[in-house]
């Protein structure tokens, strides 16, 4: 079982990814046990219980964080706790860290080595079922766009090809009905009588 470093290796500071994050305060070797993630072991039900409110109240004030991390199969741990710094780790699409579970435990990992004041990340590895509702701020060039485990990633990248190609197709379609609908109205307005101008006469009575 890992034991976390005598010399704590991160604090907390605002990030330039969302809100605050976790930062190395020295160089970290790769392959170092960092943080262990924390929190309260839920079943599978009751961890969907949890999802699920917390997208209702995502709908309804646009802020709801999950930080239910997948532990087993037959549970899951609830991080969000203050006695779980590892929760405010940012997701990227190029991360410096893993999380392994050992032995009941959810341990973040550096996966290469990190140098003093660099932001703590790791892929939160979510599936491709609710791509859309995960919009990725990472940064990075090689960045998809959203939070999405990597194995998804070719299939992302077709979708949203796809989605293109339709929005091109559509435009365009749009482009040519309002172009012709452009000639349609000259032609009318061709075709239309002119109105001859001045005053006409009025005959008199007898």
């Amino acid at each position: 079982m890992p034991k976390a470093p005598e010399k704590r290796l991160w604090i907390v500071c605002r990030s330039s990814i969302h809100h605050r994050g976790v930062f190395a305060t020295c160089d970290i070797p790769k392959d170092t046990p960092i943080i262990e993630y924390v929190g309260e072991k839920i079943t599978k039900a009751e961890s969907t219980r949890r999802g699920l409110a917390l997208e209702e109240r995502a709908k309804k004030t646009g802020e709801a964080a999950v930080y239910i991390f997948t532990l087993n199969k037959k549970h899951d741990l609830d991080g969000a706790t203050e006695a779980n710094p590892a929760r405010l780790i940012n997701h990227s699409c190029d991360p410096n860290c893993e999380s392994f579970i050992i032995r009941g435990h959810i341990w973040i990992y550096s996966l290469r080595d990190i140098s003093a004041g660099e932001e703590l990340s790791f892929n939160y590895g979510f599936d491709l079922e609710t791509w859309e509702d995960h919009p990725c701020r990472c940064g990075h060039p090689q960045c998809v766009g959203y939070i999405i485990d990597q194995q998804y990633w070719p299939e992302l990248k077709r979708i949203l090809k796809k989605r293109e190609a339709e929005r091109i197709a559509r435009e365009a379609k749009i482009s040519r009905l309002e172009a012709r609908a452009e000639v349609l109205k000259k032609q009318l307005e061709a075709m239309s009588p002119k109105k001859s101008g001045g005053k006409k006469k009025t005959g008199k009575k007898r």
